[in-house]
C-alpha cells in the first residue's frame, strides 16, 4: 500500500532547518535538565492513581467516597496519559528506551494497549495528521463527521445536536472496540501500513484487558463486598470523567474549521510540504500558566510537539516562542486560540459540515 508523500519544496526544507537551528540555539541556553520533573511524575502520578483505588476499596462502605475516588482516578488517568504515556512513546522521559517502554507499559494497566497505541500515534497520527484514511485519530467508521468531501448520512446530519452524548463514551469505545479492531481488522490503517501483529502482542492485549476489568470491577465485588451496581457505576463514571477531560484537552488541537484536512491527489500526494502541513493542521492554545505547563503536560503548545516531537514538553514554552516569531517572519499559518474559543470552533465545525463528513470517533 503506497503511503502518502508530502510536496517536495526545497525552500521549505531550508526554512525548517533554519527554524531547527534557532530552536537548538535557544535550548542550549537552558542550563537545567528539566526532564527530571517528568521522571518524578513517572513515579508520583501512577502512585496517586492506585492510591485512590485502594482508598476506595478500604472505604467501600461509604459509597460517596468510593464513587468520588473512582472519578478522581479518571482525572489522573488523563494526567498519566498527558504527562507520561505520550512522552514515553516519543522516548522523551529517559535516555534509556527500555525505561521509556516501562513507563509506556502503564497504559496496559489502565484499560488501553500500549503496543497498538504507540503505532497509531507515531506511524499514523504524527506521520499524516488530519489526512483522511491515514491518521487513525480521525479514522472513518463513526457517528461524527467533519471531512468535507464525504456526504453525511442519516444521523450524521444531526451530529451538532447529539455530539455531547457521544463524546463521554470515547474511552469506552477505545477499551472495548478500537483496540480489538486495530489488532484483528485487516482493513484498518495500522494493519495495512505496519504489517501483521505478533501473536504474543495479541495475547498480551487480551490478558491485560482481563486484568484491568478484574481489579477494577471484580476485586471490589468479590473481596470488599461492593455491590455489582456500585462497582459498575463507579467504574463507568471514572471512564466518563476521563473521556470528557481527555477530549476537553485534545479536541482544540486539530479538528477545527481553521485547520486544513489535506486531500490526497491521484498519486497519493499531499498538497503541502511537511513543514507547512504541520502548521495547517495543528493549533496551539493561548492558555499558558503553571497549571497548563506542569499539570496538563504543555498540550497548549501542540505545534511545537508536531514540529519537534523529540523534545519533551518541558521545553515547549521556549520552542513555541521561536516558532511563533519565525512563523510571522515567513508567513506560516501559525494558529493559537483560547481553549473555549477552540472548543466552540469545534462545535461550529460539526454544525457547518453536518451535511459533509469527517470521522472523529471510532463508533
Amino acid at each position: 500500500m503506497e503511503k502518502p508523500s508530502y510536496l517536495k519544496n526545497s525552500e521549505d526544507i531550508r526554512l525548517f532547518n533554519e527554524l531547527r537551528k534557532k530552536v537548538n540555539q535557544r535550548l542550549e541556553q537552558i542550563p537545567e535538565n528539566r526532564d527530571v520533573y517528568i521522571q518524578i511524575k513517572a513515579v508520583i502520578l501512577p502512585l496517586v492513581y492506585f492510591a485512590l483505588y485502594f482508598f476506595a476499596l478500604f472505604n467501600a462502605d461509604k459509597s460517596w467516597i468510593y464513587v468520588g475516588s473512582f472519578v478522581l482516578m479518571g482525572i489522573f488517568l488523563v494526567l498519566i496519559y498527558l504527562n507520561l504515556i505520550h512522552e514515553a512513546a516519543h522516548n522523551n522521559i529517559y535516555k534509556s528506551k527500555r525505561l521509556n517502554a516501562l513507563v509506556l507499559h502503564i497504559f496496559d494497566f489502565v484499560g488501553a494497549n500500549s503496543y497498538i497505541w504507540k503505532k497509531r500515534h507515531i506511524a499514523s497520527h504524527h506521520a499524516y495528521p488530519n489526512v483522511d484514511g491515514w491518521d487513525t485519530d480521525i479514522e472513518q467508521s463513526g457517528l461524527l463527521l467533519i471531512i468535507p468531501w464525504v456526504k453525511a448520512k442519516g444521523i450524521q446530519k444531526y451530529q451538532h445536536r447529539f455530539f455531547f452524548m457521544v463524546y463521554p463514551l470515547y474511552l469506552f469505545n477505545w477499551m472495548f472496540i478500537r483496540d480489538f479492531r486495530d489488532f484483528f481488522d485487516k482493513e484498518r490503517v495500522i494493519l495495512k501500513t505496519q504489517g501483521s501483529i505478533p501473536l504474543v502482542e495479541k495475547i498480551k492485549m487480551v490478558v491485560y484487558k482481563l486484568l484491568y476489568f478484574f481489579y477494577q470491577i471484580a476485586v471490589p465485588v468479590l473481596f470488599f463486598k461492593v455491590s455489582i451496581g456500585l462497582a459498575l457505576g463507579a467504574w463507568g463514571l471514572q471512564v466518563i470523567a476521563a473521556s470528557i477531560f481527555a477530549l476537553f484537552v485534545l479536541l482544540p488541537l486539530h479538528p477545527l474549521p481553521d485547520n486544513a484536512f489535506p486531500k490526497l491527489d491521484t498519486k497519493n500526494g499531499l498538497p503541502f510540504s511537511w513543514l507547512r502541513h504541520q502548521f495547517e493542521v495543528t493549533n496551539d492554545l493561548k492558555e499558558n500558566n503553571w497549571l497548563v505547563r506542569n499539570v496538563l503536560g504543555n498540550f497548549n503548545f501542540h505545534v511545537a510537539h508536531h514540529l519537534f516531537p523529540n523534545y519533551s514538553y518541558m521545553y515547549y514554552n521556549e520552542i513555541t516562542e521561536e516558532i511563533e516569531k519565525f512563523a510571522k517572519e515567513h508567513n506560516l499559518a501559525y494558529k493559537r486560540f483560547p481553549i473555549f474559543t477552540a472548543l466552540g470552533k469545534h462545535v461550529d465545525l460539526l454544525r457547518q459540515n453536518a451535511n459533509n463528513a469527517y470521522y472523529i470517533l471510532e463508533e
